[in-house]
């Protein structure tokens, strides 16, 4: 099981926390973190259900990570495994099976991110960083090809009329555009690589997503 201790920074303050892999007695705070990152009018249903979390820490632990705070668990980040080939079309459903990740392939190349979240108060403590830290380890751990996932591109909504989803990420990759998401993700290591339409319902982001990629180190690929 990954277990590891560190300092999170509010400013100049250290706090103490620990990243780990959640089990079924955090089901209850992992609800809590959805529910806190995904109020009102977001409809519940989308929330994470405890059979969908079962299956997470049943068939996938090693994609199963948590990070918390004086006992508290203030954000997760799942995985899970497939085999892609670049240029594979897919939305988010199709490929962590609607999050119950029943497809999950040990023997494929690439974990791909089914979730991150961290709870609104502890956006500025390097949380989100510290998870994908623990997937990238997981990648070279394992022996995958990569870390994959599509995020989304909320900022896009502003630029629609002028733009298209594939403009607005060359500005963004060339820093004349900051997106909320895609440019923390670049900012945390993951590479643009592609657009893709159709991979959620997501007004914001024109329901496209930028697939973002981070290539294990140790791999020629």
């Amino acid at each position: 099981m990954y277990y590891q201790e560190y300092f999170a920074f509010r400013d100049r303050t250290p706090i103490k926390a620990v990243i780990r892999h959640y089990t079924k007695p955090d089901f209850e705070a992992l609800l809590a973190v959805q529910k806190e990152c995904f109020p009102p009018p977001f409809p519940e249903e989308l929330w994470w259900n405890e059979e969908q979390l079962t299956n997470h820490v049943e068939m996938f632990p090693d994609g199963a990570f948590c990070v918390e705070i004086d006992g508290e668990i203030v954000g997760s980040m799942t995985a899970l495994i497939v085999n892609y080939s670049h240029g594979d079309k897919h939305s988010w459903e199709e490929i962590t099976d609607n999050g119950y990740i029943r497809n999950h392939n040990p023997n494929g190349n690439t974990l791909y991110v089914v979730d991150i979240s961290v709870k609104p108060a502890f956006r500025k403590l390097g949380i989100g960083k510290k998870l994908m830290q623990a997937m990238y380890e997981t990648v070279i751990e394992l022996n995958l090809d990569r870390l994959l996932g599509g995020g989304r591109m909320p900022g896009y909504h502003k630029h629609a009329a002028e733009l298209s989803p594939e403009q607005y990420l060359d500005k963004v990759i060339t820093g004349e555009l900051n997106d909320p998401v895609t440019t923390f993700l670049m900012r945390v290591g993951r590479v643009p690589v592609d657009v893709v339409h159709n991979y959620l319902d997501d007004e914001e982001s024109g329901n496209c997503a930028a697939l973002m990629e981070w290539k294990n180190p140790f791999k020629n690929s």
